[in-house]
């Protein structure tokens, strides 16, 4: 196992409730099936799978070998609110026999159905840690409601979208328990459509069917407005009658209201007329057949919305159950189908259409990941979920004043020379910029920083900027999560064990992020410089001291003890001149703006370093801009060193380029310049040659510390995605 705490194998269980979640769990259970050198798979079916009106939809899971290892009759039929209340208790009575037997270590559960909150509800409060699919996602009816709770039951998250990835971000959900897989029905339906599919259309619909000459309808019921849900259900019969188009149309599932669903059905004749082939259940490979050349579909089922996307399939969206869902442009939306008429319109505008093929849901890889993410759940961590609260004071309300307000984030940098703060926009224009020289006790420091916040924050108003929350990049190691100052290098003195997040928020009222200032740099990068859109990426930051953060998989590394990335402590001499850190040879001990200042001063002292076009004041401090004027002017001791100082630098980008591997390199602050030839040269001929070719630039940006800490604001979270 990759993570799991012990050296046993990792029990799955997966509880499947009907057909439309099996169509989601079944391909990550063939994933699981195949690696039983890692996983021992349990399956427990319960809900319509077992009832004979709805197809006995559990044989399909026979069919693909899978060993049902307990049934659980669950439904109380009524097909009401109440019989939906009674089931959901009766599969609480049942299931804590089969989870006691099973103990398994992890319980995978779908979606939204009551079925799903029973099982989800029973693993909570049995101390068995669940795997939620597809939480986040908004749709309508009591379905959005069982879903976020059946989110905050679980205790991983697997999602389809970055948009549902937010969701759960904003719900407070623990950001390292969340992974965008996309859905796992994707990982079929975007190689299915090439398949032999004409004897399927025959089977279902009859041997004078043609392709894209048919329609596909599936309605359900609208838990929360019932008595409208079935008179839009008539309105469609009669709509697709008046159509005149072969349908094949599916029984609803086992919500309240669809026995009343199934009586319309019946009275308008659907199950003899010549048009119809009205049938129970399609298994789902002869399903996605089926809409994938299907003339049109039209009900309010999820799949209308998210699976038949994957084809460019036209599709008709009824009513308000699927209202909150992300959908690609084949869908045609008729909120209010109030009218025979208004669903008729539709049907003329999408038969037959073609639309691209929407990837919103899934890229065929979720498989894949989801197996990743179950090996690296660690079963020694403690089970209590932990909720990742924003320390917001206040609501504000949105009103249209807010909305033409501009978004923005107050950014401090916290330097080792200057602490700065400015009001940053969402795209990364800096509105207005505040600078002090940083204060050399804490107490004076904090005093400085709220002060200069609260003149910023009262400033953004006067620029019709709302502000978002407040983003600090500090010198030092930094712990995130509870925006703490861990402990600072020399060059901020006073700076350990501080909580920066508390006051701050305090005073403003604001969500506040704190993070290392070499993090930052690349997070600024990720969000609006050279590492937009790259999957691995290192920034190193040449300035004062040298920093740097590391981008792996769209994720800025911490490390175990928020240490990663302090790339200015790569030892590159084991005899080389004091670091800060107490150590000897690191690249910020030749690299540094501090190195090239003593080194200047010792040239000073000998009287070594001004050449011909060089003046200096008599009260003017040496620093390392007059080490590289001394340079460019011919100073061959002064270029001596910056040449060293290069060296150094380059040896560690070689270091990090053998560890890391990524695909870029940017040195960002005022040296990087001074520095980009030389360390190349170090590359070329330091380097293994796989790595030769890996490209190193200098950042573009103005403010990269004040960006980077304004990212966290504006992104609100480093994304996971594995």
């Amino acid at each position: 196992m990759e993570k799991n705490g012990n050296n046993r194998k990792l029990r799955v269980c997966v509880a499947t409730c009907n057909r439309a979640d099996y169509s989601k769990l079944a391909p990550i259970m063939f994933g699981i099936k195949a690696e039983p050198q890692f996983f021992e798979l349990d399956v427990v079916v319960l809900g319509s799978h077992l009832i004979d009106d709805y197809g006995n939809t559990y044989r399909m899971i026979e069919q693909d070998d899978f060993d049902i290892n307990t049934r659980l009759h669950t439904i109380v039929r009524g097909e009401d609110e109440a019989a939906m209340v009674e089931s959901v208790g009766l599969a609480l009575v049942k299931l804590p026999d089969v989870l006691n037997r099973l103990k398994p270590d992890i319980m995978i559960v779908h979606g939204d159905r009551f079925d799903a909150l029973a099982v989800a509800t029973s693993a909570a409060l049995m101390n068995i840690r669940i795997l939620h699919i597809e939480g986040g996602e908004v749709s309508g009816t009591i379905d959005d409601s069982i879903r976020h709770a059946i989110t905050k039951l679980a205790h991983y998250h697997v999602c389809c979208t970055r948009n549902a990835e937010q969701h759960l971000i904003s719900m407070c959900e623990d950001h390292d328990r969340i992974l965008l897989a996309g859905c796992p029905s994707y990982d079929k339906l975007l190689s299915a459509k090439n398949k032999d599919y004409m004897s399927i259309i025959r089977m279902w619909l009859g041997d004078d069917v043609k392709p894209k000459d048919y329609i596909v309808a599936l309605q359900h019921p609208v838990t929360t407005d019932i008595k409208h849900s079935i008179k839009m259900f008539e309105l469609t019969l009669d709509a697709l009658i008046s159509f005149n188009k072969r349908t094949l149309i599916l029984f609803p599932n086992i919500d309240a209201g669809s026995k009343e669903m199934v009586r319309v059905m019946r009275k308008k004749g659907v199950e003899h007329h010549p048009n119809f082939r009205a049938v129970k259940h399609v298994p789902f490979d002869q399903f996605i057949q089926l809409v994938a050349h299907a003339g049109c579909m039209i009900g309010n089922s999820s799949c209308g919305v998210r699976e038949v996307g994957a084809f460019g399939t036209p599709v008709i969206n009824l009513g308000t159950r699927q209202i909150g869902r992300e959908t690609g442009e084949n869908v045609l939306h008729v909120r209010d189908a109030d009218t025979q008429d208004k669903i008729l319109q539709a049907l003329h505008l999408q038969f037959g259409k073609q639309y691209p093929c929407s990837k919103i849901y899934g890229d065929g890889n979720a498989v894949p990941r989801i197996l990743k993410f179950l090996k690296s759940i660690d079963l020694q961590e403690p089970l209590q979920k932990k909720f990742c609260f924003p320390p917001v004071k206040e609501n504000i309300s949105k009103d249209i004043d807010h909305i033409l307000e501009t978004q923005s984030a107050l950014a401090v940098d916290l330097g080792g020379t200057n602490l700065r703060v400015a009001i940053v926009s969402m795209k990364g224009e800096v509105v207005k910029k505040y600078t002090q020289s940083n204060p050399k006790t804490y107490e004076e420091r904090i005093k400085l920083i709220l002060q200069m916040c609260v003149e910023a924050a009262a400033e953004a108003v006067k620029l019709n900027c709302r502000i978002l929350g407040v983003g600090i990049s500090t010198g030092g190691r930094v712990n995130p999560r509870e925006g703490i100052v861990l402990h600072s290098t020399k060059l901020i003195q006073e700076w350990s064990s501080v909580d920066l997040r508390t006051p701050i928020s305090d005073t403003l009222h604001l969500p506040v992020w704190v993070d290392n200032d070499g993090n930052c740099a690349a997070l600024a990068e990720r969000k609006f410089g050279q590492g937009k859109g790259l999957e691995n990426f290192v920034t190193l930051i040449t300035g004062t001291g040298i920093g740097g953060g590391i981008i792996h998989q769209h994720e800025l590394i911490h490390g175990s003890s928020f240490c990663a990335a302090e790339l200015g402590h790569l030892v590159v001499s084991l005899d080389g001149p004091d670091c800060s850190c107490g150590n000897h040879g690191c690249i910020e001990a030749y690299a540094s703006g501090m190195a090239l200042q003593r080194e200047a001063k010792k040239l000073h002292d000998e009287d070594l370093l001004l050449v011909e076009g060089m003046s200096m004041k008599k009260e003017e401090t040496v620093g390392a801009l007059h080490l590289i004027q001394a340079a460019k002017l011919g100073n061959t001791k002064a270029a001596s060193i910056l040449r060293t100082a290069g060296t150094a630098l380059g040896l560690g980008v070689v270091n990090i380029l053998h560890t890391m591997n990524p695909s870029l390199v940017i040195l960002s602050g005022v040296l990087a310049s001074h520095y980009i030839n030389i360390v190349k040269d170090v590359i070329r001929q330091q380097a293994l040659f796989s790595v030769q070719t890996v490209d190193v630039v200098v950042s573009d940006l103005v403010d990269p510390a004040l960006l980077g800490a304004a990212s966290m604001v504006l992104d609100y979270t480093t994304r996971r995605v594995q």
